[in-house]
């Protein structure tokens, strides 16, 4: 029985979700780098509240996908790890997006 005749919604549109941007950290990454140009490593831990080794899993997640880009450097010494969105990253994101408000039945 079609979705309509059952009263049910037609949910066609999460076959095409991003399964790996919908995993609820890389979610959170993909979100805060999405409104910034760039952040530290450290800074994402903190907002995430993920651990140092989590956060590493998921971001070499991403950097293998394309979505981000991984700068390591030293500033005064210390090394320092920076992270940003690719150009298809931000397009993934974008596209993520408008299928998730696909889904909800929200405008996209």
């Amino acid at each position: 029985m079609p979705a309509s005749e059952t009263g049910g919604e037609d949910l066609q549109p999460i076959a095409g979700i991003d399964r790996l941007i919908h995993e609820p950290a890389r979610l959170m990454i993909m979100a805060y780098l999405y409104v910034v140009e760039s952040a530290d490593f450290l800074f994402l831990m903190r907002q995430t509240g993920l651990t140092a080794g989590n956060l590493s899993s998921h971001t070499s997640k991403l950097e293998a996908a394309g979505y981000i880009e991984v700068v390591k450097e030293f500033v005064d010494r210390k090394p320092r790890t920076m992270l940003r969105l690719t150009g298809a990253g931000r397009d993934a994101f974008r596209e993520y997006r408008k299928g998730m408000m696909q889904v909800l039945g929200g405008d996209s």
